[in-house]
């Protein structure tokens, strides 16, 4: 099937759902969401089995994670017809689909990335046409048949939402061409051809988070935090921690609680070279090591780690461009860096994060709410997240940011948004505006 034909089946099951009131609208998404969360696991072992990349539990519970997050973020929220009435404005305002979308998906979130991108879409009654990564092709096919069968068990269309079954760069680049509104999650490579498509598009960037720990924070939290922060699965998610930048007069606690979160810390300088060839081989990302257990990593690199290890911590000496370690890693690999004033260890996240990663999110572990407002002055990101994993950057229960599988990164990552990317973003919102008192004689600046 053409993607002419696709976009235009597309438009049809649009105008089929064109007088669905917002009751109809959540129940697509409540079948939506439930089929992928009943299916989790076999989706999981799929995408194993597909990509070699990731952790199958992680990939499980990030399955039903989304599922049941975005879906309780996005239910009962008003997306059609009246959205909201401001009476002191004199402001009435209406949500109406953005059109046909097209979501380009990458191979380390094939399920996730669909499913979170689709629900937002149908959520503003828009429809939308996955092209996926060719390397997680059968995994996302699998993803949007079972989401197309929940619609039709709802009396909805199946062809609010498609799939490109052999994709390729240039089916890509029609279908960015083809479609209304384009959500490109990947690479720089794809967000820079969904930018210059000649359509309204929304890209991501890329991740380089970092976290510091105040001197005042627990050390064990804040190791456990670390782990599940840079282990999930295997450091694939762009929102994984990336370093740990910590007082150097707590250093043996730091280290201790860390091999006590069954993290394999490194400090000899022979093992960080050989871990450094090996993940960066001629300073570049080694995409054999890409989401592989720590074992396989450290064995590839004839490095001796415990068995068992979440992840591996390397200490390193300094920030920026200097230390291959500060860039981002998608392996389960973290930065050490040791600080002695907390305003340096702000300045080590920023050179990383202008390094690498400029816009997208990082972490602090404090209860002093000046050092929280002092890193929200200094580092360019979009989100700092607070005493919580920084995947939490997502969107979580425990905190106010949106679920999301797309994170924007504003004019730091060269994106148009600097928050999470929401329903809101893809309806077109109509404002009728009656006549009110004037707010002021015309001349204001009296």
């Amino acid at each position: 099937m053409t993607i002419e034909e696709m976009v235009q089946q597309a438009r049809v099951a649009m105008e089929e759902i064109s007088e669905y009131d917002q009751a109809q609208v959540d129940k697509m998404l409540y079948a939506m969401s439930k089929a992928v969360f009943e299916q989790a696991e076999p989706l999981a072992k799929l995408a194993i089995e597909e990509t070699r990349l990731g952790r199958l539990d992680h990939k499980i519970g990030k399955n039903q994670g989304m599922a049941t997050n975005i879906f309780a973020a996005l239910k009962n929220k008003p997306s059609v017809g009246v959205l909201r009435e401001i009476p002191e404005e004199g402001l009435i305002e209406m949500g109406h689909p953005v059109g046909v979308i097209g979501s380009v998906t990458p191979t380390t979130n094939p399920t996730i990335t669909p499913l979170g991108n689709g629900l937002m879409a149908l959520k503003g009654r828009n429809a939308m046409i996955v092209s996926p990564h060719p390397r997680s092709k059968k995994t996302t096919k699998e993803t949007i048949e079972l989401m197309r069968e929940a619609l039709v068990s709802v009396g909805a269309p199946r062809d609010l939402l498609q799939v490109i079954e052999e994709p390729s760069i240039e089916m890509s680049q029609e279908l960015m061409k083809s479609v209304d509104v384009i959500v490109a999650t990947g690479g720089p490579g794809l967000v820079k051809s969904a930018y210059s498509s000649g359509k309204p598009a929304y890209g991501v960037g890329p991740g380089n988070v970092q976290a510091i720990l105040d001197d005042d924070f627990e050390v064990e939290a804040a190791a456990e935090l670390t782990v599940i922060g840079r282990s999930f699965d295997n450091g694939i998610v762009c929102a994984c921690q990336q370093s740990l930048i910590y007082p150097r007069s707590k250093e043996a606690e730091v280290f201790k609680a860390l091999e006590d979160k069954q993290a394999a810390v490194i400090t000899d300088e022979s093992d960080l070279q050989k871990l450094r060839d090996t993940v960066f081989p001629e300073g570049r990302a080694n995409p054999d090591m890409i989401g592989q257990d720590p074992g396989v990593i450290a064995e590839a690199a004839g490095v001796a780690i415990p068995e068992g290890a979440q992840i591996i911590a390397v200490k390193v000496d300094k920030a920026g461009k200097e230390e291959l370690f500060c860039k981002e890693k998608m392996v389960p690999v973290l930065a050490l860096l040791a600080y002695d004033e907390f305003e340096e260890a702000v300045a080590y996240a920023k050179e990383n994060l202008l390094l690498e990663g400029a816009g997208h999110s990082a972490g602090l572990f404090t209860h002093n709410k000046d050092h929280m407002v002092y890193a929200g002055n200094e580092l360019p990101v979009s989100r700092l997240v607070i005493n919580q994993p920084t995947i939490d950057a997502g969107g979580s229960p425990a905190n106010g940011l949106s679920p999301t599988v797309s994170l924007g990164c504003g004019s730091w990552g060269n994106n148009i948004i600097s928050e999470n990317l929401s329903y809101k973003h893809l309806i077109n919102t109509l404002r009728i505006a009656m006549p009110i008192e004037p707010k002021h004689d015309g001349s204001p600046w009296d």
